[in-house]
């Protein structure tokens, strides 16, 4: 089996996330380790004594100290480790172009800013106001979900939130009136989620043989109340006049997308 490991000088997040990215292009079993942290030559001889395999392993690197990320070549080349670093070339040609020396700090991509605190808040808005707990956060939203059960509103309102977007979500349940205060905001606020009848049969199927016993009795996963919570949900998104997103078989990072998109929001936006 080929290893590859994300070996980063902070949280190995970022390089985890090209390891991971790079792996999932090929159709065969790659496994993907993180290895935080690694910050001098001690802990690159500790990683590298590690390794088990060298000849099936390569190494992933986001490492910015010039000594540690140089040592950690030689030690690979030693032992017939493939090795890539993707942060040494893109540093290098941002300060030949800015005519700027580089801080070399460690984790600057993960620091504790006014973007990060943003973030912070944007989750703590998400949790407070997640699933209609409190009808007050629509007004305060960035981003207003509405869609039935099922259709990643929770997990794409924490996604949003770890953009520093405040997004929250309405659930569309045709027992449950839908609130008035949708009406009072800005219409290019609010995004209506719409899904595939089989598929969000499937997904609620799923979802209830996680449960006990007791709750496979409920219509839930019903072929006609599903069709039914349908019909409901495009009459909300058609008197709400918003932007819909077909959901199904999409990836929430997809969905996002368009949704930042449409705001117009930006990584660099304060």
């Amino acid at each position: 089996m080929v290893t590859v490991y994300a070996v980063s000088d902070s949280i190995g997040e970022t390089a985890e996330l090209v390891a991971k990215a790079s792996a999932n292009q090929f159709r065969t079993n790659i496994q993907v380790k993180r290895v935080p942290y690694i910050k001098s030559a001690e802990d690159v001889n500790e990683f590298i004594n590690s390794v088990e395999d060298p000849e099936n392993s390569a190494v992933i690197s986001t490492l910015v100290l010039v000594e540690v990320r140089e040592f950690l070549v030689q030690r690979c080349i030693e032992k017939g480790i493939n090795i890539i670093n993707i942060l040494g070339p893109c540093v290098s040609t941002i300060s030949r172009m800015t005519g700027k020396q580089p801080d070399y700090t460690p984790g600057a991509v993960w620091k504790m800013d006014d973007e990060y605190y943003r973030k912070i808040e944007a989750m703590e808005f998400a949790m407070q106001y997640d699933d209609s707990k409190n009808l007050s956060g629509i007004k305060h939203a960035d981003v207003v979900l509405v869609g039935l059960s099922r259709t990643s509103k929770t997990p794409l309102c924490m996604y949003l939130a770890n953009k520093g977007i405040k997004a929250l979500n309405i659930p569309l349940m045709p027992e449950i009136p839908m609130p008035q205060e949708l009406l009072e905001i800005d219409k290019k606020k609010i995004f209506g989620l719409k899904i595939d009848p089989m598929q969000l049969i499937e997904i609620r199927k799923h979802r209830l043989s996680k449960m006990k016993s007791s709750y496979k009795e409920i219509e839930y996963a019903n072929a006609e109340r599903v069709l039914d919570e349908l019909d409901y949900a495009e009459k909300i998104m058609r008197r709400l006049r918003c932007k819909t997103i077909d959901v199904t078989q999409r990836a929430i990072e997809d969905t996002a997308l368009i949704i930042m998109k449409s705001i117009g929001y930006t990584s660099d936006k304060k």
